[in-house]
Formats: C-alpha cells, structure tokens, sequence
C-alpha cells in the first residue's frame, strides 16, 4: 500500500496564527488540493495528521471541528481527489500528551489502523514537530515552506537530509517521481 502522511494546517491549507476556527476560515493553499487529487490517481492513500489545540483552549468544539473537516473533504472532491483519514490530537502543548506532534502517538496509530509500517513513507509538514514526529517512526519527513515552512527552515533545527520543497505541490511532484 502506497501512503502519504500531511499536516493540514500550511500544508493543506492557510495557516493562521488566530487558529483556524471555523469552515469559513479554512483557505486551501493554491495548487494542494489538485496535489492531493494526483496522489489519488498515483494509488496514494492520503493521511492527515494535524494537532489540533484550538479544542483545548476552548476556541472551537468537536463539531466545528469536523465541519472545518468536511469543507476539506468536500474541497478536495471537487478536483477529484479524496482524504482517506483525518487524525488529530486535540490537546494542549502542555498536556503531554503521546498523540501531539513532536510525539509519535498519531503515527503509531496511523500505522495500526492501516497495518503499515510507516518506514519511509512520505510525511509531509511546515513544522519541526511535524518532522519529528515522522523521524520517530522511520518515515520521510519533507518540509514545504508554506506556512510555517520557511521559519522552520530559518531555525536551522532541520535535521540534515530532510527534504525541502516549495510547496505541497512540488512535495508531490517528488513523490511522484
């Protein structure tokens, strides 16, 4: 089986520094839904795995957070492509919690639900702990400079031989090749 792993937030879509809140605020990065749609028709399962704090902090409940999903989803089948799975830890940073990027909750169970070794899969993210959370699965973290891409890159903690892209988009293109 064949399976890419992103982040949501500046991968997928417009990061926001506020959270992104409601369906309405959900603003797809040109060219990342199209990217998804060709991951498709390669034979790509396409995993999210997003942290999602914004439920612990009280700025927005389960239910909006499953209609921000479905705007996604729907956004993503209109250019013909498909998510087949969200996974999200909705928890605090100070929670501790194993499933909240940098910790490899989310991907161990992402591996257990699809029973896949994640072992070089493709993850894709704009965050350290996005890559960190890959690397601690043996997974391929690439980092796109779109949301907090180019920050992440300007810390100088990306680890060497992390691949880095303009974008989800061009993320695929290598994927693809």
């Amino acid at each position: 089986m064949k399976m890419i792993i992103l982040d949501r937030d500046g991968v997928i879509n417009q990061d926001s520094d506020h959270y992104i809140k409601t369906p309405e605020e959900w603003k797809p990065i040109p060219g990342s839904l199209e990217a998804i749609a060709r991951l498709n028709q390669a034979g790509y399962r396409v995993v999210v795995a997003t942290n999602q704090s914004g439920v612990a902090r009280g700025l927005f409940d389960m239910a909006m957070l499953n209609a921000i999903h479905a705007r996604m989803h729907k956004a993503v089948a209109q250019v013909g492509g498909h998510i087949d799975a969200v996974f999200y830890c909705p928890h605090a940073s100070d929670e501790k919690c194993a499933c909240r990027k940098p910790y490899a909750g989310m991907f161990l169970e992402i591996a257990e639900r699809f029973d896949i070794s994640l072992v070089g899969v493709p993850a894709v993210g704009d965050s350290l702990r996005d890559l960190q959370a890959a690397s601690a699965v043996g997974a391929a973290p690439i980092l796109v400079l779109t949301g907090k891409g180019r920050t992440t890159l300007a810390s100088g903690d990306v680890a060497p031989g992390v691949q880095v892209v303009a974008d989800l988009s061009a993320a695929v293109d290598g994927v693809l090749v």
